[in-house]
Parts: structure tokens; sequence; C-alpha cells
């Protein structure tokens, strides 16, 4: 008996009409639905030319087969041009490439070994899985480990074995030379504009009006600053010298910091920004993607609140640092704090991997699917079957995504793909014809790869199929052999990576949230440690709220991809979206309290503050265990005083966490 849409059945799979019923559900529209991006014509240029120069140079020698293999590599090169920044992008391209020459190495000598090649395949996947958990680019080099092992334990390379480990890597460097090419024309524009692109968020954030378009602004304004402070500092091994073109840069990235807590200031009922300060600030985005100098500001309005003379001051100090030929060194303090050197973090990193639940469990998960993958292989003996395992590599990389929505949308970008193949595969004779469909295709992946997964995968495939097609010549006997192994692939990771694993059933970000409300715990505690703090202090308090606020994205991202599950853990995953929005409020609150007090504001009694502090410390045990004990509410102190904001929204964010049978779970 089918239930009605406005059944309980119904409420639980996101059917809320009678339409629903032959409609799919939301969050599947959500998983293929393409994302709103622009076309890098730079890249899609960058794809073609390296898939179609090796093929040419190969049948120019009469050794197509080697242009393949160039051009597989150039494929994997391609994926792992993520960034904008150069000294970034070399990192992503450049350090993957040695993991994926031993893989294939490792590949090609269990190739046809039977049990062998299953458990090679799988302690490598073990090894992949838990080293992909460091960030993003050792979760490119996990990634190339075992997709080109897999590769070389399934695909008869040409003789002698050493030539795919030798040109999978030049394939990689070709797609790093291209990229290349840009640097001396854009030397600096990336950061630039990553900079600009702050000063414009903050802008935005200024002009804000009900207090659900101020908190998208403010995400806003965070994830600019994390790219920002990813492309110029996150990644250095010292300390950026006083010769550095960078320390320009980050001196107007740093002045960002007090545009963003004068804006949380002004943000409060009594105290807004007047309307000519976000065309000042927009004027400083545009001098800094510009790179001019020079220029005498305007003065901003007169300043009657505290709020508005943080706001003013902030803005005089941006337009120094902006308009400044040479930044004063006192004003580029590190609001990441100094670098370890690379020995302490590569130990630091060895450690965090082999003693981390998180890493162990999903190199695990991760080891039993490919471990299944190969067993089946070697079992069933099914044609060409690799595929299979390179499948479940793909799907199965919860950094990139929900792993569910990546296994429906790779079937379905799959049968696009082969469709694709299977249209252009049988027409085309091998030889010169395919250097032109070769870059044609290849320059699809670019543009396809911005607007989602699945029309990744749809794009990736025919270009995999036809360079694997130089190497065994099987024509479009290849294109039903992939779907089905693709299927397959897709069906592990479904059961075995999935619908069996416990935490699949939840949404995982409460212990996450959980450890945030405690830093907002510690932020407040720097933030009036003392009513007066010094600039050594203030650094710190700086740097307390930039790891706060990092965080606090980093439960976002987790969020937004557990709203790609299906139920339960989607409708879990909007449960906990009230309690993320009042943990940065709280934050933002912190801030604002401080700023004033900073500027003429009453300091609050330190006994309310150890008290707010205790609160939240109790709400994220509450976070941690739904069931924990309830709290005493909070004196009201005369509903007034310095952290009276702030009192409110500590308030907010224990009600909801109180919630009977809305609670957020998981």
């Amino acid at each position: 008996m089918v239930k009605p849409a406005g059944s309980k059945l119904g409420r639980r799979w996101g059917w809320s009409t009678a339409a629903a019923r032959v409609s799919p559900p939301g969050w599947l529209l959500d998983a293929v639905r393409p994302r709103p991006a622009r076309v890098p014509w730079a890249a899609v240029a960058r794809a073609a030319v390296a898939l179609a120069a090796p093929l040419s140079v190969g049948l120019a020698v009469g050794r197509p087969d080697y242009g393949a293999l160039v051009g597989i590599g150039a494929v994997f090169a391609v994926l792992c041009d993520s960034a904008d920044a150069y000294r970034l992008r070399v990192l992503n391209i450049a350090v993957p490439q040695p993991f994926g020459a031993a893989g294939v190495a490792l590949g090609i000598l269990v190739h046809g070994r039977g049990w062998v090649a299953v458990v090679t395949l799988t302690v490598l996947a073990l090894v992949s899985g838990m080293i992909s958990s460091i960030g993003s680019v050792a979760s490119y080099c996990g990634l190339l480990l075992l997709l080109n092992a897999v590769l070389g334990a399934g695909v008869t390379f040409p003789e002698p074995h050493w030539t795919a480990p030798l040109l999978f890597p030049l394939g990689g460097a070709l797609v790093l030379a291209l990229t290349l090419t840009g640097w001396p024309f854009r030397r600096g524009a990336p950061e630039r504009n990553a900079i600009a692109g702050s000063y414009r968020a903050v802008a935005d954030l200024l002009e804000a009006g009900d207090p659900g378009d101020y908190d998208l602004r403010r995400q806003a304004v965070t994830t600019s600053m994390n790219e920002a402070y990813d492309g110029i500092l996150s990644r250095r091994t010292r300390d950026i010298g006083t010769r550095s073109p960078r320390l320009r840069l980050l001196a107007q990235l740093n002045a960002v910091t007090p545009l963003v807590e004068a804006s949380a200031a002004a943000r409060l009922p009594d105290h807004v920004a007047a309307p000519e300060i976000p065309g000042m600030v927009r004027e400083l985005a545009q001098a800094v993607a510009e790179g001019r100098t020079g220029r005498r500001p305007p003065e901003p309005p007169p300043a009657r609140t505290p709020a508005e003379r943080a706001l003013n001051t902030a803005l005089r100090h941006a337009a120094s640092v902006v308009n400044e030929r040479a930044p004063v060194l006192d004003s580029v303090a590190d609001l990441l704090g100094r670098p370890n050197t690379l020995r302490f973090r590569a130990r630091r990193a060895t450690f965090d991997v082999l003693l981390s639940t998180a890493s162990w469990r999903y190199g695990l998960r991760l080891a039993l699917c490919i471990g299944i993958a190969q067993a089946l292989v070697s079992v069933a003996a099914l044609p060409r079957s690799y595929w299979i395992a390179v499948t479940v590599t793909y799907v199965l990389k919860p950094d990139f995504g929900s792993v569910f929505s990546r296994a429906v949308t790779r079937a379905i970008g799959t049968v696009v793909g082969l469709v694709v193949a299977a249209a252009i595969v049988p027409n085309i004779a091998e030889g010169w014809v395919d250097v032109p469909v070769i870059a044609v295709l290849a320059g699809i992946i670019p543009a396809a790869s911005v607007k989602g997964y699945g029309f990744q995968t749809a794009s990736i495939t025919p270009v995999v199929l036809m360079l694997t097609d130089l190497l065994s010549h099987q024509g479009v006997h290849l294109v039903l052999p992939r779907f089905v192994d693709s299927l397959i692939g897709c069906a592990i990771v479904l059961v075995m990576g999935y619908l069996l694993w416990p935490e699949s059933w939840h949404a995982r970000i409460g212990d996450r949230l959980a450890d945030t409300v405690d830093d907002a715990a510690g932020y407040l505690a720097s933030a009036f440690g003392t009513a007066v703090l010094s600039d050594e202090d203030e650094a710190e308090r700086a740097r307390t709220r930039r790891r706060v606020y990092r965080a606090l994205s980093v439960v976002r991202s987790e969020f937004q991809r557990a709203l790609a599950e299906p139920p339960p853990a989607g409708p879990q995953a909007a449960a906990w979206l009230p309690l993320v929005v009042a943990v940065e409020r709280i934050v933002d609150a912190t801030t604002a309290a401080r700023i004033r007090v900073n500027y003429g504001a009453a300091p609050p009694e330190m006994t309310e503050v150890a008290e707010l502090q205790e609160r939240l410390r109790h709400l994220a045990r509450r976070v941690r265990t739904p069931r924990a004990e309830e709290v005493t509410a909070i004196g009201k102190g005369g509903g007034g005083g310095t952290l009276a904001g702030l009192r409110d929204e500590v308030e907010a964010a224990c009600a909801i966490a109180s919630t009977g049978p809305s609670r957020p779970g998981g």
C-alpha cells in the first residue's frame, strides 16, 4: 500500500505534496542540480592542449600508446588543479605526482597476481584513506596513489614496465608547465583578487539588512578570508621576510580583521554603519585588486558611539595599509601565528594520522571496499573490471562530498559519459582524427567539473575510455562492460561503505560543533581576561577569533555535505542549522562587546564573564550528549550592560539545544 505524501513516511523522505509521489526527493535533486559557476576558459584551454599535444607527439613518432599514457597522467593533474594562487597550484599538481608514479609501479608489479594484488591494493587503500585526512594536497596524493595502483594492476601497459611510472608524471608536469605560463602576467593577481574579495564581502556585510541576510554575508566574509589566508600563509614553511612581496599582501589582509570586528559592533541595534562607509571599503577593494598605492583616502563620517569610533579607526587603518607603498613591519602581525618547521609539521601530521580515529575509520572503510572490489575481480574474472575499483576510489571520498550522492551522481554521470563514448568511439578511426576529438572532450572536463561531481564524471568517462582504447584496441566493446563495472562499484560503496556503517545514518557534526562551542568559551576568556588588553593580548584574541571562525566554516562544510545525504542524516543535519547560526552569533556578540569596551564602554564584571563562560561549557556538553543535565538560567543583571547582547545570544543557543522532540541528533 502506497502511503500518501502527507503521511509520516512521506514527510520522512521529504515529500509534502501529491506530486512528490512521482518526483525525485529534494536531496537527490540537490545532488544532480548544476552549481552556478563561471566557465574557467583558461583551464579549458590548458586541458585541451595537455591531452592533445602528447597524443600528437605519440602519433608522430609511431607510439600513440605512449601519448595515451601521458594523457592519462594529464587528466589526473587537471583534476588536481583546484586552486587559484600559483604557489598552491604548484603544490596541488606537483606533490601528488611521485605518489602517482609509486602507485602505478606497485600496481604493475602485482598485475595478474590474483590475491597478491587484492592484498596489495587493500593495504594501499588503507594508507591512501589515512593520509587523505591530513589536508587537500594529501588527499590528492592518496587519490593518485590508489587510483594509479588500480590502473597498474588492471591495465596491460606497453613494455617496458617503467614507461607508465615515467610517463604518468610527465603528463602532470605538462599540466603544471602550462599552468605556470600565466604566472609572469598574473603574478600576485590571484592573491590580490582574493584579498579584494574579502574587502568586498565586508562592504556587503555592512549593508546587510535583516538578521538572516547578515548571517549569510558574515559566512561569505569568513569563507573569503579563509581562502585568502590559505593562498598567502597556510602552506608556507618559513616566516615572510622583509623583502617578500607577500608582506604587503599579508598586511592588507590583516587589515580586514579590524573591519570585520568593528562591523560586528556596528551591527548592534543602536549602532548602524553610515551608508557611505561600504562604498569606501569597496574603493579599498578596488585599490587592492589593481595594486594601486599613494592615494589619499576620504575621511569617514564623524563618530558618535564606541562602535562608530571602532569602525572609523579600522577604516583609517585599512586605508593606510592599502595605500602605503611599504608596509610597516609592526602592522603585519601574523594572525595565524608563526609557522612551525616543516619537520615539526610532518611529525605532527604523522602523529595525528596514526592516532586519529577518523583517519583509521576512513582508511578501513576504503580498504574494505577496495578489497571487496578487487576480490570480486579475481573470483569472477570480469573483463577489464579494474573499472570497479576505479569507481570505488572516486566515489568513496567523503572529503569531496556526500558518499551517497556521489554514488548516485557517479552512476548517472557514467551513463551520460558512456552514451557520448558510444557515439564517438565506433565512428572514428584511430589516428590523427583522435587529436581534435580528445582536445574537445578534454576541454569539457574543467568546464563541467565546476558544475558538480556528476558533470565531472560525465566529462571524464569518454576521455578515459578513448585513451585506454589506444592501449587495448577494443573499440565500442569497452562501453557496456564499463557501465556494468560502474554500477557494481557504486553498489559496493553504497552497501559496504555507506549502508553498513552506523555513522552514515547520523549527521556527523555534533561533536565538532561542541568543540567549537568550547572554543567560543575560550575566546570569551581571551577577550575579557583583563579590562584592558595589551597588544600581545589583542593579537592572541584575534588569532583565537580566526580559529573559531575557521572551525565554524568547517562545521558549515560538514553541514552542507550532510544535507546531501538521504534521510535520516539529511534532516538531522538541517536540525543543526539554527544552533550553528546561534554559535556564530555568540562569537560575533563577544567581538562586538570587546570592541565597545576598547572604545569607551564600561568593562563587564569578571563574575558575569565567568558565568557566561560556564554556561557555554554546559552548552558544549549538552551538544555532545543531548540528555545532559539542564543548567540554571543566567541572571539578567538588569537586562543591560556591555554583555547584554552576548547574554541574549547564549540564552537563545541554550534554548535551541534544549528543544525536546526537535533537538538535533547525531
